[in-house]
């Protein structure tokens, strides 16, 4: 690509305060205000999926972008004030694609798409707005001010969140940015510093590990999770509860039951998985849920997983840690048919069944963990696991 030369001129509106400060400050009068760059980024020298433009504010960084690609960079969209994020995105597409958009940038709470995007926090207007702008533009979309507004550990998930779904979509995405710490987790193919003039091509690496300290806590822990389960908020208090946390703070949470089955002498059901909404997309939820279900394993148990998010099944049929038992099947439901209480059936959900097929933790691990719950999750120290590379 050729040299990208920027002229940027404003007209200077004389004024008494004007006039003061160029006095004040020496600056020569003049009538026009003005800035320029010269860029050069070679971006047709090889295939790409993710660039990322960073430096300090007013380096030229949004300006540069917008003489690139104009109308393509954005910030953020404009939201019905009164309706679900569900409604904000094209009519054109179907709930079934919005669900599975959301759930890829790391989104995927349904109590939560129900709500106006105003009321939503700052970190998750981000995904959703990063979910809306790989919806509108397939081909090529840029983000100005890219996790500008968001806490720096929701930006560096959200990073890894986006690059992911970015790859897998097979499309291209620009992240435009003061922040140089998302960079090993948005792991982008090119980097340009305006300020510097320094261009220079990457290769894809692996984005740090995340450390998980997994225990067992009571089951009130319950309640720093409970609003944002998909279906139920309830919790069986006889269910045996674990979480994980990161950087000391709790972020996933997995209750498993014992299960009664007819053909199976010992067996354990998984109860409840939910991962906080500013920590999705990495894999933290199937982490704690395998290795709550390798700890159970280890002590001769079978164990299972029903669930009905759409995400969390297309997670198990990838994984080669669990085994499909049986297919995605729609639920029903008796309601009312008339005044002589005869019942008829609808359908609710799809729900599927898999059970646990991967490495068992060892018996002793698990018997230590098992042995004493933690009533404070915050002060919860048991055992510590590597998330790494994992997928969700």
């Amino acid at each position: 690509m050729p040299s990208i030369d920027i002229l940027r001129q404003s007209a200077i509106v004389r004024t008494a305060r004007v006039a003061q400060i160029e006095g004040l400050f020496d600056i020569s009068s003049a009538a026009y205000s003005q800035e320029q760059w010269s860029f050069s980024l070679p971006l047709n020298e090889r295939d790409w999926s993710i660039g990322f433009i960073v430096g300090p504010s007013g380096c030229g960084k949004s300006t540069l972008a917008q003489e690139l690609w104009g109308e393509r960079v954005r910030r953020n969209f404009d939201w019905p004030n009164d309706q679900s994020v569900l409604d904000g995105f094209p009519a054109s597409l179907g709930i079934k694609d919005i669900v599975r958009l959301l759930s890829s940038v790391g989104f995927s709470s349904p109590p939560l798409w129900l709500r106006p995007f105003n009321v939503l926090s700052t970190g998750q207007q981000m995904r959703v707005n990063l979910a809306r702008l790989l919806t509108e533009y397939p081909d090529l979309a840029i983000m100005d001010e890219f996790t500008s507004v968001v806490d720096r550990t929701v930006a560096q998930i959200g990073s890894a969140a986006i690059a992911k779904t970015v790859r897998e979509r097979k499309q291209k995405f620009v992240a435009v940015t003061c922040h140089y710490d998302v960079l090993d987790w948005l792991q982008p193919d090119w980097v340009f510093q305006p300020h510097t003039g320094e261009f220079a091509w990457r290769s894809l690496q692996r984005r740090p590990t995340i450390e998980l300290e997994i225990a067992r806590v009571h089951y009130s822990a319950w309640k720093l999770f409970r609003s944002y389960h998909y279906l139920n908020h309830s919790l069986n208090h006889s269910a045996v509860c674990f979480c994980a946390l990161w950087q000391a703070t709790p972020v996933a949470f997995t209750a498993a039951l014992n299960f009664p089955h007819p053909k199976i002498a010992r067996c354990r059901r998984e109860h409840r998985t939910v991962c906080l909404p500013d920590y999705q997309g990495v894999g933290i939820g199937n982490a704690l849920s395998n290795f709550v279900a390798s700890l159970f394993t280890s002590l001769s148990y079978r164990y299972l997983s029903q669930t009905s998010h759409p995400a969390m099944i297309a997670a198990r049929l990838r994984s080669e840690q669990w085994k499909m038992i049986v297919a995605p099947t729609m639920l029903t439901q008796r309601i009312p048919a008339n005044f002589k209480h005869e019942k008829r059936r609808r359908a609710v959900r799809l729900r599927a069944t898999f059970e646990f097929v991967g490495k068992s933790l060892e018996r002793q691990e698990s018997e230590r963990l098992l042995a004493r719950p933690v009533g404070n999750p915050g002060h919860a120290r048991g055992r510590q696991v590597t998330l790494g590379n994992m997928e969700c």
